[in-house]
């Protein structure tokens, strides 16, 4: 895809991915690269499944996320309760990357990815609740707005398509 690809997150590209121009995007929003490698090191730790991806284009690293088994929460939406579901937390994309497709295909690529290594879940995230143009993005890709909240952050649902 164009250069595009995913890698699992490592010490080893930490440091790059902790360089991924982020500047206005408030650690509010969406936490950065230090917390993404806790919540990486704990998963591994704990035999949770799911990945955390280094975003690479061409020679270059331009975004993070983390898609992992969801250990339940109080604040989780009573419908994402009942069953088994994957969070996605931390993702990011270099501001010089925004806006031309490419944190589509990196979303898409990487539920691709955890859904073929282990098993199809509905998705859950939160989005702060000022973050209008992520909240637009998670629409587009079939991520429902909740009432639910934790803190500033929305909740927003996507369930895998018929079928699946």
């Amino acid at each position: 895809m164009n250069g595009l690809s995913l890698e699992p997150l490592t010490a080893e590209n930490l440091p790059f991915v902790r360089m991924i121009d982020r500047s206005d995007v408030p650690l509010e929003y969406v936490d950065g690269a230090d917390v993404l490698w806790e919540l990486t090191q704990y998963g591994q730790e704990h035999h949770c499944l799911g990945c955390t991806f280094a975003v690479k284009y061409g020679e270059g690293y331009i975004g993070a996320l983390l898609i992992g088994e969801a250990i339940p929460w109080e604040t989780d939406p009573p419908q994402m309760q009942k069953e088994p579901f994957w969070r996605l937390m931390c993702f990011v994309m270099d501001r010089a990357y925004r806006g031309r497709g490419l944190g589509s295909q990196v979303l898409e690529m990487a539920v691709s990815q955890v859904y073929s290594q282990f098993g199809v879940r509905p998705i859950a995230l939160g989005c702060h609740r000022e973050n209008v143009g992520a909240a637009r993005f998670y629409e587009r890709h079939g991520f429902k707005r909740t009432d639910a909240m934790e803190g500033n952050d929305i909740y927003f649902l996507r369930y895998p398509p018929a079928g699946q």
